[in-house]
């Protein structure tokens, strides 16, 4: 019922005297102490999970982390983490504190399921991170690179036959990395950063000050090309943008998630 290996049961019903209930119970507390052993681990292994509705409307990117790639690779942990994702596809939570205090199973709340998890595995656990992308009149898809250390979501819409279309454009964010969808979602800060170093560069270079703002705009353009996801090159075809790519196919892509494991 709980999991845990033979002897550790039979040690459990040792020291409780036969009494089932209290063996269950100092199972629980051994996972308590091992998880509190290894609090300060680093746990960068794990995986990424996503999730979508039927209707295709919603969808979800979690982050299930263990300390080593061979618990990574363990079914009962990939279980766990597909089951996560579950929950926070069915439910819904506002954040990370939210989603720890739903029921997860048998009256256990998922922070509770996984600090009897950690017990059993005997290693630091922890669900790092999520991320809930809707849409109203478009289509989720999502994109697990092989081995589930980086996946993607992303929102299109349109006349065409978006799923096909959908899981190109989340491989582009999965090799590429883009930093937003739409040049003009790009942060204030990041243009003038991006601007200032090209003044300086061209600076250095000797080139006349009344032009460093035009060569700096010019930077900016390809800072665009290069990390703008509609801009970017398409990855199976560099001979059209990502943009043209929507086009052909009758689409939009409004926005996306990216997340790789340990980010």
């Amino acid at each position: 019922m709980t999991g845990v290996g033979m002897m550790d049961c039979k040690r459990a019903l040792e020291e409780s005297g036969g009494d089932f209930d209290a063996a269950v119970e100092l199972l629980r507390k051994k996972g308590q102490k091992v998880a509190a052993k290894r609090a300060d681990r680093e746990a960068k292994e794990g995986l990424i999970v996503t999730k979508i509705a039927d209707d295709g409307r919603t969808g979800i990117i979690v982050e299930v982390n263990c300390e080593t790639d061979f618990v990574a690779r363990n079914e009962e942990f990939a279980r766990f983490a597909g089951d996560v994702a579950d929950l926070i596809l069915r439910q819904q939570p506002a954040d990370l504190d939210a989603l720890m205090a739903l029921d997860f199973s048998e009256g256990r709340t998922l922070d509770e399921a996984l600090t009897d998890l950690t017990g059993k595995i005997g290693e630091k656990l922890d669900v790092r991170r999520f991320q809930i992308l809707t849409s109203d009149d478009g289509q989720i898809i999502s994109y697990i690179h092989p081995g589930a250390r980086l996946g993607v979501l992303v929102e299109l819409s349109g006349n065409g036959q978006l799923e096909d279309t959908g899981r190109d454009v989340a491989m582009q964010v999965a090799a590429l990395n883009p930093v937003a969808t739409h040049r003009e979602e790009v942060p204030q800060e990041v243009k003038d950063k991006e601007m200032e170093i090209a003044r300086e560069a061209a600076r250095n270079e000797g080139k006349p000050e009344q032009i460093l703002d035009r060569i700096a705009t010019g930077k900016l353009e390809r800072y665009y090309k290069d990390h703008v996801l509609v801009e970017q090159p398409f990855v199976k075809d560099a001979s059209l943008t990502v943009r043209e790519v929507l086009q052909q196919a009758h689409a939009d892509v409004h926005t996306f998630a990216r997340f790789a494991l340990g980010d």
